[in-house]
C-alpha cells in the first residue's frame, strides 16, 4: 500500500501543470499576445517597440519592431497557444512561457533575431538561442539596434 502511495505521489509531481490560458492569440507586438480577451507579456524576452527602427546590414533603416511582430503573427498563425503564468508586470498583465506545439515562444523569437532576451527577467534562459542568433546574424543581429529597454528609455527622457 505505501509503495503505492509513493508511486502515485511521484506520478503527480511528474505532471506537467495545465496551462493558464490556451487558445488562438492575437499578437498585440513582438512580445505580447492577447488570448480570451487576457493580455499576456512573453516572460524573459523584450522585443523592438512598434514605432523602433533598425539599421540592416546594408545600413538602410527598416521598422524592426513592427517587422517582430508581423514575424511573431505568421509563426502562431492558426495554432494553438498555451501560456503558463510566470508573474504579473507592472501593467497587471500576465507574463507568461508560451509554446506552440511544445515550442517556446520565447526561445524561437530570440534564435530567429526578433527578440533579445531580457537579460534582467531571464536569468540564463535564452542564453543559447542569443549567442546562435548573433552568430548567425538572424533579425536584429543582421545589422545594429538599440536595445528595446535602452530605446523605451531614450523615448520617456531617461526615466
Amino acid at each position: 500500500m505505501r509503495a503505492m502511495i509513493l508511486v502515485l505521489v511521484l506520478l503527480a509531481a511528474c505532471t506537467p501543470a495545465a496551462p493558464t490560458v490556451m487558445g488562438r492569440a492575437s499578437v498585440i507586438d513582438g512580445d505580447t499576445l492577447e488570448i480570451h480577451d487576457q493580455r499576456i507579456r512573453l516572460w524573459g524576452v523584450d522585443a523592438p517597440e512598434g514605432r523602433q527602427s533598425c539599421d540592416a546590414a546594408d545600413g538602410a533603416v527598416y521598422a524592426c519592431g513592427r517587422l517582430s511582430a508581423n514575424r511573431l503573427d505568421q509563426h502562431l498563425q492558426d495554432k494553438t497557444v498555451a501560456c503558463f503564468e510566470e508573474d504579473t508586470d507592472r501593467y497587471g498583465r500576465m507574463v507568461a512561457r508560451c509554446e506552440v506545439d511544445g515550442e517556446d515562444v520565447g526561445a524561437w523569437l530570440v534564435r530567429h533575431g526578433h527578440a533579445v532576451r531580457y537579460a534582467r527577467y531571464a536569468g540564463t534562459a535564452y542564453l543559447a538561442e542569443e549567442a546562435a542568433a548573433k552568430q548567425d546574424g538572424a533579425g536584429l543581429w543582421s545589422g545594429r539596434f538599440t536595445n528595446p529597454e535602452d530605446w523605451r528609455r531614450a523615448q520617456s527622457g531617461g526615466r
